[in-house]
């Protein structure tokens, strides 16, 4: 498929989500499509020399305008001047349904446009990190990955972090617009409450007037109840991201204007597992922005990320309030931090230098969304230096000064590691199909597996509590993380310190070397820190202790926790045998030549996972694969390489044959490739090509 063709197919299947939750719209397009497209074909072929220009490569690009008029339409971008939202869309077919649920809102959007600002630092290495937006008169809210560019919690209660000259300083100026240079500025007094990764991501800072009128702010009503909703809006502060998939689309959609208050009208698709989610249009430097119910003129979530042309994330507002409630309370900012319960993706940012010139940021994540997502979410931002790579601290990884726990080594003599046996139960039909062998590196790379004396036998497995690890001699990383995963007896257990393995030389695990605050990397799990916590309580948190073994990190950006790659586990435990609620769990690293050396590390890009378990429906075993790569968050622009993976897969998870993990990995996984559902001979039968999972009932376990 060509890069056209991919982009087209991307654009319609995003209008045809859009037009399948609003009817209204649906109907409007319905009859305005002979216009787009008469429109749409006359743009291209004026722009078109037709000495050179192929006649379907018009076609296409025709197809593609007129897909984009659309998204225009539906799913505007726009300016916001005098703290008034100008209707005033691009093409001459505006909607007339936007335009009416926008004029009807404006008494809710005249409150929510005015308590929306742009949180600037003084002493940082930004002039501004992302959106902020008044709970209370004294109180703005935004999120954590935002307010931890210079804002911390230093174990006796939140401060303001060093900068240049002493500690940085912030403020919001609710006025910061296209063409406006009033300032109505409100000043960080400080911080109140900062929740914990991988908690909810959510912050409250205390502010005063600095300058302008109080009165031409006030706080937005926080919703008890927030739901599915046809008309909303984001009001925020999108900034450019020039590694976006399609940089063509984003300058349509946002007229090359950047870095100034626009408002961003969609709707409310979803509210589960913890979370919001909604399809308005947002970029980078949205991250904090309110996601506004034009109905009731409530704020129904704080946005944090977002997925490729798939959806956005907010906190849902009823959480924010409880978490407010919190931060208000006696004593908050002094008492430790607890994590809460909640769900994060991936973040990164962009700002301006001081000197106000646009910098190019690396962005902690390249989950840039275009509408209904074109979102990247800010967070902690860091300059884009040529020869570097820029990096940050994944979800829920601790800093790098760490303890190191070292364990004495005959604690380890009891730790039975993976079981293959593990899925088989009584009522099984074939106990052989329900035993799920260790894999087993193969080919040049078997050369390369670490070996290891234990108890006077030569070992190349390292066994812990429900898990197992198989070591790359000259990588220093594991091959694969083997887990069997119980969900019936989970417990919660809290996070201890990362540790060494004393079996095996320190020589030969990465502590800290490529591991730190950005721009280094974050230490990511391979076998996930709740998946081997189950069983009797000391069992529970020996494995959960045992997972933060650095032989069980990898270096990652943290856009390689995207909400699907995190909830993979999760969502085959529901399709599991109900009676018995057992996965195990394959993961790893692709090692390749051409991955990059930073701070003296080999950089993985690209990881692959494959879940097996006992199918509730037909009681029989059922294994799937599935791939997700960190390389445009990872590189800069100009040493961008994809080496052997498509670029149109990059950042995005998919599920992919276990064949072809099999051929690229040189692990060999038996039996489980020809249980795979994306595997047949008749390959004009199956489609067997990789499958873009946008949402984890895209998962196909059967065949």
């Amino acid at each position: 498929m060509t890069d056209l063709e991919t982009r087209l197919r991307r654009l319609r299947a995003l209008n045809t989500t859009i037009g399948s939750q609003d009817q209204a719209l649906a109907e409007e397009r319905a009859d305005l499509r002979p216009k787009l497209a008469a429109s749409a074909k006359l743009a291209v072929e004026r722009g078109q020399d037709e000495g050179t220009a192929l006649k379907r490569d018009r076609n296409l690009l025709a197809e593609i305008t007129k897909e984009s008029i659309i998204l225009r339409r539906e799913r505007p971008v726009l300016a916001i001047r005098d703290n008034k939202a100008e209707l005033v869309f691009k093409d001459q077919a505006d909607s007339v349904i936007w335009k009416q649920r926008l004029t009807d809102a404006a008494p809710a959007l005249d409150i929510a446009i005015r308590a929306a600002g742009r949180i600037e630092l003084s002493g940082g290495e930004f002039d501004w990190v992302g959106t902020g937006w008044l709970v209370r008169d004294d109180v703005v809210v935004t999120n954590r990955h935002v307010a931890e560019e210079f804002a911390e919690h230093n174990g006796s209660g939140f401060v303001f972090k060093q900068g240049t000259d002493g500690p940085i300083k912030a403020r919001v100026d609710f006025l910061e617009e296209v063409d406006n240079p009033s300032e109505l500025v409100f000043r960080l007094l400080k911080p109140l409450y900062i929740e914990e990764a991988p908690g909810l991501d959510v912050a409250f800072f205390q502010v005063e007037l600095v300058s302008g009128d109080a009165k031409l702010a006030s706080p937005i009503p926080l919703a008890k109840n927030p739901g599915i909703a046809q008309g909303v809006a984001v009001i925020g502060y999108p900034a450019f991201d020039s590694r976006i998939p399609d940089v063509d689309l984003m300058e349509d959609l946002y007229g090359k204007i950047y870095n100034k208050k626009r408002l961003a009208p969609g709707a409310v698709t979803a509210v589960r597992d913890g979370k919001l989610l909604h399809n308005c249009t947002t970029l980078g430097g949205n991250s904090g922005s309110c996601v506004l119910d034009l109905a009731s003129g409530e704020a129904f979530g704080l946005h944090f990320s977002g997925r490729f042309m798939t959806t956005n994330y907010a906190v849902p507002a009823d959480t924010v309030r409880r978490l407010l409630d919190k931060a208000l309370s006696p004593g908050a900012a002094s008492r430790p931090v607890r994590r809460d319960t909640g769900f994060e993706v991936s973040h990164g940012s962009q700002g301006t230098s001081s000197a106000g010139r646009q910098q190019t940021v690396t962005l902690a994540t390249t989950l840039v969304t275009i509408p209904v997502t074109v979102s990247i979410s800010v967070g902690q931002p860091v300059v884009n230096r040529p020869s570097q790579a820029m990096h940050q601290l994944g979800p829920g990884m601790p800093t790098p000064e760490l303890d190191g726990e070292e364990a004495a080594v005959e604690d380890y003599r009891d730790r039975q590691g993976y079981r293959a046996a593990f899925l088989h139960s009584d009522e099984c039909d074939d106990a052989n199909e329900a035993s799920v062998a260790m894999p087993e590196v193969t080919g040049q790379a078997a050369n390369d597996v670490l070996s290891f004396q234990w108890e006077s036998k030569d070992e190349t497995t390292l066994r812990y509590e429900h898990f197992s690890v198989v070591m790359s001699r000259s990588r220093r990383m594991c091959f694969f993380s083997a887990v069997n995963i119980d969900g019936s007896l989970a417990k919660k257990t809290k996070r201890p310190s990362w540790r060494w393995d004393p079996r095996i030389p320190r020589a030969q695990q990465i502590m800290n070397e490529c591991y730190g605050d950005p721009p280094r990397f974050s230490r990511g799990h391979m076998t996930r820190r709740e998946d081997p916590a189950w069983g009797e309580p000391d069992n529970a948190k020996r494995g959960n202790a045992d997972s933060m073994h650095v032989t069980n990190a990898t270096p990652q950006m943290q856009s390689f926790n995207a909400p699907i790659w995190l909830e993979l586990e999760d969502y085959a435990l529901g399709h599991a045998r109900q009676d018995k609620m057992r996965i195990s769990v394959f993961t790893g690293p692709y090692f390749t030549d051409k991955d990059p050396v930073l701070y003296g590390v080999k950089i993985p890009l690209r990881f692959w996972k494959i879940i097996t378990f006992i199918h509730d429906d037909t009681g029989k075993l059922s294994a799937t694969g599935y791939e997700m790569g960190q390389e445009s968050a990872l590189l800069p622009e100009e040493e961008f390489v994809f080496g052997p993976f498509a670029s149109s897969y990059v950042n995005d998870v998919i599920q992919t044959r276990i064949s072809a993990i099999q051929a690229k990995s040189q692990i060999n996984f038996g039996q489980l490739a020809a249980l795979d559902p994306l595997a047949s001979d008749d390959e004009a039968r199956f489609d067997t090509s990789p499958r873009r999972i946008s949402d984890l009932t895209d998962i196909r376990f059967l065949r």
